[in-house]
């Protein structure tokens, strides 16, 4: 998918909300344990309450790979069933060197068929560029991540820069704002404007709106551009809103409320 197709599924939808398919089978709903594949019926129904309210979906891959081949399979059915105008996000983080890094990128662009990959910048230039290499497709590079640990490393002042303004500022050396965003946690809201003066145009994911504590009128207030250049994620807040048979309404009704919302900020932005 293009940033123009997506720009026009925000403005379609009203909405710039990606749901997070953290599929836990500790967590799902017990009677879906019944199913041959619960993780994927899981995932089934929130796809099938949610569909018309995100413009993205975003498999953190962890908990895939951690069931190991079943896991692998549930997730490609959950790729296969997701519309093919709604943007999908390998929640992978990955990154390694030059050759390695061409591998995963063929992974998850070619063998999945995913629009976009997450990836940790830390080994620079040749671990990254492999993934931009491929058409239509898009790097989510981790810039300004929502974690505690992110003080550990990321706000390391390295002359007159902190370590997540030089990735980002960087790696605009490699890709453009047609291929190429930025992880910046929302609960660190009052960063989004020094992070647009460096990136004006890209998108930016955008964790830990909800369950972590960040509020959605505050990112859009500093983080919004001309294109709205946001997707706001939520993962716990939707997918586990209820743990009965009524789980999916239950979720789709907690992505509505996000969506309603959404189409408010959009108005005020004058974007729609």
């Amino acid at each position: 998918m293009n940033k123009k197709e997506l720009i026009n599924q925000i403005k379609e939808k009203k909405s710039f909300l990606c749901v997070g398919l953290d599929a836990d089978i500790n967590k799902i709903p017990k009677h879906l344990l019944e199913f041959e594949d619960p993780i994927f019926e899981f995932n089934k129904q929130i796809i099938d309450a949610t569909k018309d309210l995100c413009v993205a979906y975003k498999p953190n891959i962890a908990f895939y790979e951690a069931y190991g081949v079943k896991g692998w399979e549930s997730l490609q059915k959950t790729i296969d069933y997701i519309p093919k105008n709604i943007f999908t996000i390998a929640d992978a983080k990955r990154g390694d060197i030059g050759n390695t890094s061409k591998m995963y990128a063929q992974a998850f662009f070619e063998t999945f068929n995913f629009d976009s990959i997450t990836v940790a910048p830390y080994m620079g230039e040749d671990s990254v560029t492999p993934f931009l290499e491929f058409k239509n497709k898009w790097v989510i590079l981790l810039a300004l991540t929502s974690n505690k640990g992110a003080d550990d490393f990321q706000f390391f002042n390295s002359g007159d820069q902190r370590l997540f303004e030089k990735v980002i500022q960087k790696s605009q050396k490699w890709g453009n704002d047609e291929n190429l965003m930025f992880v910046v946690g929302a609960t660190r809201p009052e960063m989004f404007s020094e992070i647009r003066d460096l990136a004006p145009d890209n998108f930016l994911l955008v964790p830990g709106v909800g369950a972590q504590g960040g509020e959605l009128s505050e990112v859009c207030k500093y983080g919004m551009n001309k294109d709205c250049g946001l997707l706001i994620n939520s993962s716990r807040g939707i997918i586990y809103a209820g743990n009965d048979e009524s789980f999916a309404e239950k979720s789709r009704n907690e992505a509505m409320k996000i969506q309603k919302e959404m189409a408010i900020l959009l108005e005020q932005f004058k974007l729609i």
